[in-house]
């Protein structure tokens, strides 16, 4: 099969695209037939050198999304069948989906809305799940205000709208080219980071979801009252200043749920929740996704296509 390896780690260049062997799948496992895989930020910084903190063993097939059909079951799995349409994330969680077929788990994949195709499918599990895991730490109530950082990226741009599903005030960062796409996912207030410090007209937040990290989560804390409640997905919680602040505070590392994934369908049934696609590209083309991801300047989620 086709897929995208690396067998060192380095910038784009050491993505290449070749024939490895396709994978079987044990008892309880399930082997999809890959019709897109969602490119994530963790995916190059894996590539970058992350795998060998993480413990990987190279070579390695990157991407933790994907969506496709079923190929064939192992012994045990009842829930899924051959030609069944799901999406969800592969056996590790954050490798193996940049290939023409993948493994995954029973409690780590659901059945694809019928409405939405394969490549916005693809696009959805870990954004969507972090986002869903964080509000589930910070224990999100409707009525509570929220703001949330980098609204227009992937992860980002689920939370904004998983927020006001359960009924949230939304206050949404991003720069002011997106202002109008991030109010219409559903942000009540808006602010322009590139045109004013945000901590400076941000207060009494009662959670703060944080999807960009660095001086972003540093400068976060003064947006919270007392009691309030910080979760991030793109750094490391400062226990000195949530003390400083008495705020409380978690990172949020997405882990597979069919669960949440089938909660995830339903809203997108009901019109809560949709997908918006930056970039579609064939598989082949890893290294301009990757290239395109690192700039973090995308607006929701970029996506590498495999032909059926």
């Amino acid at each position: 099969m086709k897929a995208v390896v690396i067998s060192e780690y380095g910038d784009e260049n050491v993505l290449k695209y070749g024939d490895v062997p396709r994978p079987e799948p044990k008892a309880g496992e399930i082997l999809v037939k890959v019709r897109a895989a969602g490119v994530n930020p963790v995916d190059w910084k894996i590539r970058d050198g992350l795998g060998g903190m993480f413990g990987y063993t190279l070579p390695l097939i990157l991407g933790g999304d994907i969506a496709g059909t079923v190929e064939t079951v192992g012994a045990g799995v009842t829930n899924f069948a051959p030609g069944d349409a799901v999406y969800g994330m592969t056996v590790t969680n954050s490798s193996d989906g940049y290939a023409e077929y993948a493994l995954a788990l029973p409690d780590g994949i659901a059945h694809k809305p019928d409405s939405l195709s394969f490549a916005e499918a693809a696009s959805l599990p870990i954004a969507v799940l972090t986002a869903w895991q964080a509000f589930d730490l910070a224990n999100l109530q409707s009525g509570q205000q929220v703001l949330i950082t980098g609204a227009s990226g992937g992860v980002g741009s689920m939370a904004v709208q998983l927020a006001k599903a359960k009924g949230a005030f939304v206050t949404a960062t991003a720069s002011g080219k997106n202002e109008s796409f991030v109010r219409e996912l559903g942000a009540d207030e808006f602010v322009d980071y590139t045109a004013r410090a945000f901590e400076t007209v941000v207060k009494n937040m009662d959670v703060v979801f944080d999807t960009v990290g660095d001086d972003t989560l540093d400068r976060a804390y003064q947006t919270l009252k007392p009691g309030g409640y910080l979760v991030t997905a793109a750094g490391m919680p400062n226990e000195e200043k949530a003390s400083e602040s008495k705020v409380q505070v978690a990172r949020v590392s997405c882990k597979a749920n069919a669960d949440q994934l089938a909660e995830v369908s339903g809203l997108i049934g009901e019109g809560k929740l949709r997908t918006y696609l930056e970039t579609v590209l064939p598989l082949s083309e890893a290294k301009q996704a990757h290239q395109l991801s690192k700039t973090g300047r995308t607006r929701g989620k970029i996506v590498l296509t495999v032909a059926p």
